[in-house]
């Protein structure tokens, strides 16, 4: 889709749009594990966390002793109880738990207080527990991370005109007002940790997609009326789009 910001592979459908960003995270994983002791990948529910669940589970790339290195963070999440369907973590959980130990998943402690805090001062230890890499001093960002985009051009919990666009400092925040779809207020990851991952992949597949992609392919946008533009990767971060036609799709 001419326009978008870096890789984009176009797929016939929703399914194979998933299957090839399954092949891209998984060899992009494994590489990172011959660099580090463990790998820091962070994923977004709804539907692509479904599609990406199913992909990774069929794909053979990584093996059981690589998954046990890999840890799974939440980038969004509903403050709801949890036992509740709408929770991402369960979504999420259900999809990897045959591929890696419950240990290696982090749920957002949505339901208190200080939630946002707590997760990203665990996330800042976990990756700081982690050697340098030679090649990479100071390697403090997140291996991977896979968004979804929402019809009104929303990716993780970041709304238009929700205050979390402009955060700067923070990581994680609790972010709400009129545009934040209910539950709010939803706890989210932040453009600086967003953008700074070595892998920024976007699964976005459906026709309702199709009028947002046009709008962040035109140039034609800003941040809080389109959120996904603030999607920008940051210096040795690759960005891909994973999309199927319909999203896609300029006729």
């Amino acid at each position: 889709m001419p326009g978008l910001p870096g890789e984009q592979s176009v797929c016939p459908t929703a399914e194979e749009a998933a299957r090839v960003l399954a092949t891209r995270l998984a060899a992009h994983l494994g590489q990172r594990l011959t660099e580090v002791s463990t790998v820091h990948l962070a994923l977004s529910g709804g539907s692509a966390a479904k599609l990406l669940g199913a992909a990774l589970t069929a794909q053979s790339v990584l093996t059981a002793s690589q998954w046990s290195r890999i840890h799974v963070w939440m980038v969004d999440e509903r403050c709801v109880a949890p036992d509740d369907s709408r929770l991402n973590f369960n979504l999420v959980r259900d999809a990897l738990l045959a591929l890696l130990p419950s240990a290696n998943l982090h749920p957002m402690p949505v339901l208190q207080a200080d939630g946002a805090e707590r997760y990203e001062a665990d996330l800042q230890a976990a990756l700081e527990a982690r050697p340098e890499s030679k090649d990479r001093p100071g390697d403090r960002r997140l291996d991977a991370v896979v968004l979804g985009m929402g019809a009104d051009g929303h990716t993780a919990s970041l709304f238009p005109g929700s205050p979390a666009l402009d955060e700067r400092k923070r990581l994680i925040v609790l972010n709400d007002g009129d545009s934040v779809v209910p539950p709010r207020p939803r706890m989210t990851m932040t453009y600086p940790l967003l953008n700074r991952a070595y892998l920024i992949a976007l699964l976005v597949t459906g026709e309702s997609k199709k009028a947002a992609l046009e709008r962040a392919a035109s140039g034609s946008f800003d941040l809080h009326t389109l959120p996904v533009a603030g999607i920008v990767a940051a210096p040795g971060s690759h960005l891909l789009w994973c999309l199927d036609r319909n999203a896609a799709s300029t006729g």
